[in-house]
């Protein structure tokens, strides 16, 4: 009798211990999926690491990472060139931008931003040894830019005093070659990114772009479709990170120690 019981509390026990395994892996299975939009070739703020198994990773990624879980979601990336980010998030393929994306006007026509989460100034990237040294010396010069970037409305703002020959790309690193090979002279760009590059390879130098005696700053935001939830949320857990330290933990990751 007493071997019956037993059996019979076994079994209950199995069953108990089942259904919180079921609810478990349940609450899982119901975490919503949120989907970024970026562009991986704008290190430090997201490039692909071809060293660990070409994951993308940068200060935005682990930005994202850290609002994501704090809201509920499970992130998902979605890699795409700079100049589409606009388009898909205003046909639902992504939920947010977050690509080094700089809060402008014009882009405030279209899509809703968040807080700005970092400022950066524009500089330009050169090879060591050339006579660039000011935005004057860019007269006649190949300058690239990167598609839809506000460096590239500011090139083509210059221009029209300092006429350059610019030439507008999808991807930045392809720039940086191109210049290598000297098939460009100089990269118009920001701070955070040209200091990748210049603090690893002595061949390349940057210099602050000051136009009409004024350093040009970007102020970085997340993007969003209009009217969309998702800002206040974000802002709010951008503000939590100024305030517990974290934001300055990731700035000094992935930017100050790049």
């Amino acid at each position: 009798m007493m071997k019956k019981v037993g059996f019979i509390v076994m079994a209950l026990l199995l069953v108990v211990l089942s259904a919180c395994s079921s609810s478990g892996s349940s609450d899982s299975s119901k975490k919503k999926t949120i989907v970024m939009g970026t562009s991986a070739d704008y290190p430090p703020f997201e490039n692909v690491d071809t060293k660990n198994g070409n994951k993308i990773v940068g200060f935005d990624l682990d930005l994202a990472k850290y609002v994501a879980d704090k809201l509920g979601y499970k992130l998902e990336v979605q890699n795409q060139d700079f100049n589409g980010l606009i388009a898909a998030l205003n046909s639902k393929k992504v939920d947010f931008v977050m690509a080094g994306m700089v809060d402008t006007p014009k882009r405030r026509q279209q899509v809703d931003f968040s807080k700005t989460y970092y400022q950066s100034y524009q500089v330009v990237l050169t090879r060591a040894g050339t006579n660039i040294k000011t935005m004057n010396d860019l007269k006649g010069k190949k300058v690239g830019v990167q598609l839809g970037t506000t460096q590239e409305t500011l090139a083509k703002k210059v221009n029209k005093t300092i006429p350059m020959k610019i030439q507008s790309w999808d991807k930045l690193n392809e720039m940086v070659e191109a210049m290598r090979t000297k098939k460009l002279d100089a990269i118009i760009t920001v701070d955070t990114v040209a200091y990748g590059y210049t603090s690893k390879d002595k061949k390349l130098e940057q210099f602050k772009a000051v136009v009409d005696g004024k350093t040009q700053y970007d102020p970085i935001s997340a993007a969003f479709p209009k009217d969309s939830k998702l800002t206040a949320k974000f802002n709010k857990v951008f503000k939590e990170m100024e305030k517990n330290g974290k934001k300055d933990e990731l700035v000094k990751k992935w930017i100050v120690n790049q």
